[in-house]
């Protein structure tokens, strides 16, 4: 079996994952490709896209939220991600126990004894008239009945596990800033949500091809570190004649899809600036591929980094309309030019090109 070093396994994520060289897609099929962006923080998604879209224009994300061919909405992990409104509702239902397993797993002694389906129909009902609503404010609407738990507990069940919910605009905007008032994912797009199929796993199988499509080759400890769900080897196994096998140096075995992109390891990988929680970093069980051990807790710890020959090799932050670079390893002369370089476009995109001032500490 053919064995993928660090660098060749390095080199097809950033070539999945539009790295190595900027693409041409249109915004929506970007997000559809990307199986969506990490969008915890806010306006983290508007510099990923940048860095993998030739000629971006930010107004152009923020006008997919507003049209609701994007939304913001709890998934991958139970963290917050835009999506495409036709993957949201394709994949949902397939997401429902995973995220009441990591809400119930977060508060499991407030939420001891709780009917979940009871407690669901309740805040359905309150959610039914169309109104927005923030997590609190839903919270303390089922409180009479559910005392004992706290609005925080309570709400995160609702939230984020136990109604499919979105989070409205302005939340997520380009340059807007809103708290989070939530709405029904059917209501805001104006379709149901698709049920679960009566058999097989056709989602779980469609979960597995999109994901090594933008982050493959992977073992199957990868796609459920991305995914958050423990289900999918099942689904692995009833595709398995389509895939194609490698190992890494560890003797793991990777699966991936035949004809997907996979670089020499010796291709060129320009200068690239990830914002915080990057699923570039996240989406994997071993993230070596892409960051060296020392450097790992970047990556968790909501650090933006930096991509230098493919791997974290920097932090940056914005001060004062400067990108600022703090070095993780010590940077060629060539290096560190193509870092200012890239932070100078990045300053020009942040400040609607009134600021390309960059530099590295």
């Amino acid at each position: 079996m053919t064995v993928l070093d660090t660098r060749a396994l390095n080199r097809a994520t950033l070539a999945r994952q539009l790295l190595l060289d900027r693409a041409d897609l249109p915004v929506l099929d970007t997000v559809a490709h990307l199986c969506g962006l990490q969008a915890q923080e806010p306006q983290e998604p508007f510099v990923g896209v940048w860095s993998r879209v030739r000629a971006f224009d930010a107004e152009v994300l923020s006008n997919l939220l507003t049209g609701k061919e994007v939304v913001r909405t709890h998934l991958m992990r139970r963290t917050v991600h835009l999506l495409t409104a036709d993957d949201i509702v394709a994949w949902r239902s397939r997401f429902d126990a995973m995220l009441r397993q990591k809400v119930l797993g977060t508060y499991r002694r407030e939420l001891a004894g709780i009917d979940l389906d009871e407690l669901a129909e309740a805040g359905r009902k309150i959610m039914a008239d169309g109104q927005p609503r923030s997590m609190t404010e839903l919270a303390r609407a089922v409180a009479d009945r559910w005392p004992e738990p706290g609005p925080r507990p309570l709400g995160e069940l609702l939230v984020a596990a136990l109604i499919p919910m979105v989070q409205l605009p302005p939340r997520g905007l380009w340059r807007a800033k809103g708290g989070v008032r939530n709405m029904l994912t059917s209501v805001w797009l104006e379709r149901p949500l698709d049920p679960p199929p009566p058999s097989g796993d056709p989602v779980g199988e469609a979960l597995v091809r999109r994901y090594l499509a933008a982050f493959g080759p992977a073992a199957t400890a990868d796609i459920r570190a991305w995914s958050g769900i423990a289900g999918l080897p099942a689904a692995v196994a009833s595709i398995r004649d389509e895939l194609v096998s490698f190992r890494d140096e560890r003797g793991r075995e990777l699966l991936d899809l035949p004809d997907a992109p996979r670089p020499p390891g010796d291709a060129p990988a320009p200068v690239r600036y990830l914002p915080a929680f990057d699923n570039a970093l996240l989406a994997y069980d071993d993230r070596t591929r892409i960051v060296d051990d020392a450097h790992r807790s970047v990556s968790v710890a909501g650090e933006r980094v930096v991509l230098v020959d493919g791997r974290v090799a920097a932090t940056w932050t914005v001060n004062d309309g400067e990108v600022v670079v703090n070095p993780l390893v010590r940077l060629t002369r060539a290096d560190r030019a193509s870092v200012v370089e890239e932070g100078q476009q990045l300053a020009l995109f942040l400040s609607d090109k009134e600021s390309d001032r960059a530099r590295i500490a």
